[in-house]
């Protein structure tokens, strides 16, 4: 009797504790949005006097769509005219509404240039971003707004993630009162992370600008900055800031990204024409959120010169290695070549492989 009476107590429960009620997030992380004079100058319309970048992002869409957040490092300011490149951006608004039609949800505006265009600028990027709806971390234009909305919370499927930005530098450009720029400070860290911590996130997300450019490779002062947020219980890093790639780590209990690459840029020198963008799950089960998934697009930016004017395109490397489709012969020899370069950096990843873009992208023509 006794071992019946087992028998059915271990089949009446056992269901529940194998199929506990799951749900799951996805996220996408989409490296540094750059806004040269070139990019400028071919997004200008003569005719209308107005600017569009919709083409730019139009191949890469479906990678956005796909995930339930998608989020930019916007790495120019959004100050209005006079419109200029490097070295103080200043980009069209048009350039952020292109990405919010493309399916990024969200951007994080602590970098090197976000005061570019000084407190007008800064105040004026976040304005439009607000205008459009387009949630932002990272730059503040008082310290109420920062204590009000210190991180950027994002939720859905029932998990809520909390993202947090921070930056270097500003290119030796002080920071005009009251406006805040996130520092990679470690009592602001620490703070931050307590304070955020009050809003019972399922997780907590730091995305930073740091390193050296054009460097391949993690840097001492960025591996301490990882342990900074490992040690302080954030699980999920996302690089950016040298415009290259640079590897990837996924262990048991931490995720870090160390440079996502460019996304979009007239930098052309190599490995700097291309980025990755990567792509994280989180899955909740029994209370505890916990990075089930994780792996990686890469990117390539196709400038063909169309009637006098170079375009750019944002491409997903993958389709194009055996059949060039639309581009030209010498251009896809550039993107098999930078395929091959990306892969290199990272074979130094841990724990993570490469995804393959095979939907049906829109406006695909050969």
């Amino acid at each position: 009797m006794k071992n019946l009476l087992f028998f059915v107590i271990i089949f009446s429960v056992s269901p529940f504790l194998v199929a506990q009620d799951s749900t799951t997030l996805s996220l996408v992380f989409i490296g540094d949005v750059m806004g040269h004079d070139t990019q400028i100058n071919s997004a200008y319309n003569p005719e209308t006097g107005e600017y569009d970048y919709q083409n730019c992002f139009k191949y890469v869409s479906n990678i956005f769509e796909d995930a339930d957040f998608a989020i930019a490092n916007l790495e120019v300011t959004l100050a209005g005219p006079p419109f200029k490149g490097y070295p103080q951006f200043s980009s069209p608004d048009a350039l952020a509404v292109a990405l919010q039609d493309a399916g990024v949800d969200a951007v994080v505006t602590a970098n090197n240039h976000c005061i570019d265009r000084r407190k007008q600028g800064l105040e004026r990027t976040i304005d439009v971003l607000d205008s459009l709806g387009i949630p932002h971390t990272g730059t503040f234009k008082n310290p109420k707004e920062k204590e009000n909305n210190r991180a950027m919370i994002l939720e859905q499927n029932g998990i809520k993630v909390a993202v947090l930005n921070y930056t270097y530098g500003t290119n030796g450009i002080p920071v005009s009162k009251p406006n805040i720029v996130n520092f990679l400070d470690k009592d602001v860290i620490v703070k931050d992370i307590q304070e955020t911590r009050r809003l019972n996130p399922d997780k907590i997300i730091a995305f930073v600008h740091w390193g050296l450019e054009y460097q391949t490779l993690p840097n001492d002062a960025q591996k301490e900055i990882n342990q900074l947020f490992r040690n302080n219980g954030v699980d999920v890093v996302i690089g950016s800031h040298p415009h290259v790639l640079q590897p990837i780590e996924f262990r048991e209990d931490h995720f870090v990204v160390y440079s996502l690459g460019n996304f979009v840029s007239n930098q052309r020198t190599a490995p700097c024409d291309g980025g990755g963008v990567v792509r994280v799950e989180l899955t909740k089960r029994g209370g505890v959120t916990e990075v089930s998934d994780a792996g990686y697009y890469l990117t390539w930016v196709y400038t063909p010169v169309i009637e006098n004017r170079k375009e750019f395109y944002v491409l997903p490397v993958s389709p194009f290695e055996q059949d060039n489709l639309f581009m030209d012969q010498d251009a896809n020899n550039r993107l098999v070549d930078y395929a091959k370069e990306a892969r290199s950096i990272y074979l130094n990843n841990i724990g993570i492989s490469e995804y393959h873009f095979n939907k049906e992208l829109p406006g695909w023509e050969k």
